[in-house]
């Protein structure tokens, strides 16, 4: 099992290419199941739940060519040979129930096993299944799998979500596109990966109207054809870039990276004394003075502060001047990584949904592990601000959401390296 060594104690100088964004591809490679005709994506992220993601499809019949290094993918589903998605490639990764909705919209039945558990909290998919019952779907479970038909195809419907949920509006939004009639999503998610969806089914033909808001419109077509579709900017891999810099001083350009993609975050790294820069081909982060700002946080749904940044602004604060406070509203457990970075001299104390933590002038290397993805990246940011080697463990975790950590820090003055497992 491969570990990542980082020797803290060096600023950071250069510029970081940001890639495509993992939780828009894992969305948009779905879509195929809508058409018979091909669907490119580029600008994908070369990241293991990438992987994942293609061998399911390719497990119900869908032909997946990666061009360019992975970063360009190809997606055919002119048969679907298969409407089981098996539980031994669903258990991976919660985003494979993604295929439920596209599957029902085309073929009138589908089989998903259920996704399972998740080390940052229950995630359950009850809103998926109750969003396609309300387009007409009949839904039982049985031996731990969703068995959903719609014989006579789905039906437009009006879906208010008792709380905003990105997965349960994708999935409604990709099986309303094929329902029969006008589909109108309430209370929905206004991520930029489901306006980058939305203008990808748009391009394939879709009838939509109002995504990037929280009442989305969808009229329902007879077929969708095929699309070349760039994958939007990762947000997430953009934020934690630029708290590198910020935790280690120095100046790096985050390419590609726009604010609007990160308004909330940008103002509370703007709040910690850290610059930011809009420039022509991207941010440019930098501190501006010796010490980092005590500040608030908590997260919220788009456009508020992004959970998947929650750990990595923790890092940040670890070295602050002053006390913090991080309060979790999106996801229960999503403090595991605070034992992780007491054990490098932080002070943390975790109650409940809040994270009270007290800066202290240096943190100290140490063996860390990883409990989920963006706590093994905030460990990593750690381990540049600290004395001496930090030795982050299981970093399987982190090759599902970051590509290419070592090198892309490395190329701005980092010293990391990884060790691969016996």
């Amino acid at each position: 099992m491969d570990s990542i060594l980082v020797t803290g104690g060096n600023a950071l100088h250069g510029e970081i290419p940001i890639a495509g964004a993992k939780n828009a591809c894992l969305t948009l490679m779905p879509a195929t199941l809508l058409s018979e005709e091909p669907i490119t994506l580029t600008n994908a992220p070369r990241l293991s739940d990438i992987k994942t993601m293609g061998a399911l499809l390719e497990s119900l019949g869908t032909e997946v060519t990666s061009m360019q290094d992975g970063k360009v993918l190809t997606m055919s589903s002119h048969s679907l040979d298969n409407l089981t998605a098996d539980y031994d490639i669903v258990r991976k990764m919660r985003a494979s129930i993604l295929v439920l909705g596209p599957m029902l919209a085309r073929a009138g039945q589908a089989v998903v096993s259920l996704p399972g558990g998740c080390a940052i909290g229950a995630r359950p998919v009850d809103l998926h299944l109750k969003a396609m019952e309300a387009l007409g779907a009949q839904i039982e479970l049985r031996d731990g799998y969703v068995h959903a038909k719609a014989p006579k195809g789905l039906k437009g419907a009006t879906i208010e979500f008792p709380f905003v949920s990105v997965g349960a509006t994708e999935n409604a939004l990709l099986a309303a596109t094929l329902a029969k009639g006008t589909t109108v999503l309430k209370q929905a998610a206004r991520e930029p990966e489901i306006v980058d969806l939305a203008e990808c089914l748009i391009a394939m033909g879709a009838q939509i109207d109002g995504h990037g808001t929280s009442t989305i419109t969808i009229a329902g077509v007879d077929r969708l054809h095929g699309a070349t579709h760039p994958v939007v900017t990762d947000r997430i891999e953009l934020g934690t870039y630029m708290l590198a810099p910020a935790i280690t001083g120095g100046e790096v350009e985050c390419l590609g990276g726009k604010i609007e993609l990160l308004a909330a975050f940008c103002e509370k790294l703007d709040e910690a004394g850290i610059s930011i820069e809009q420039t022509q081909r991207g941010l440019k982060v930098k501190r501006t003075n010796a010490d980092i700002k005590a500040i608030n946080v908590t997260t919220e749904p788009f456009p508020g502060f992004p959970t998947d940044l929650q750990a990595q602004m923790m890092a940040l604060l670890c070295t602050a001047k002053g006390t913090s406070v991080l309060e979790e509203k999106i996801f229960e457990n999503r403090f595991m990584h605070a034992p992780e970075l007491s054990r490098m001299g932080a002070q943390i104390e975790v109650n409940g949904g809040m994270a009270t933590v007290t800066g202290v002038e240096r943190l100290k290397g140490a063996p860390v592990m990883a409990t989920d993805l963006r706590a093994s990246v905030s460990l990593i940011l750690a381990g540049l601000a600290a004395e001496g080697e930090t030795l982050v463990n299981r970093v399987y975790h982190l090759d599902r959401g970051y590509e290419r950590v070592e090198e892309k820090l490395g190329n701005c003055g980092a010293k990391i390296e990884r060790i691969t497992g016996q």
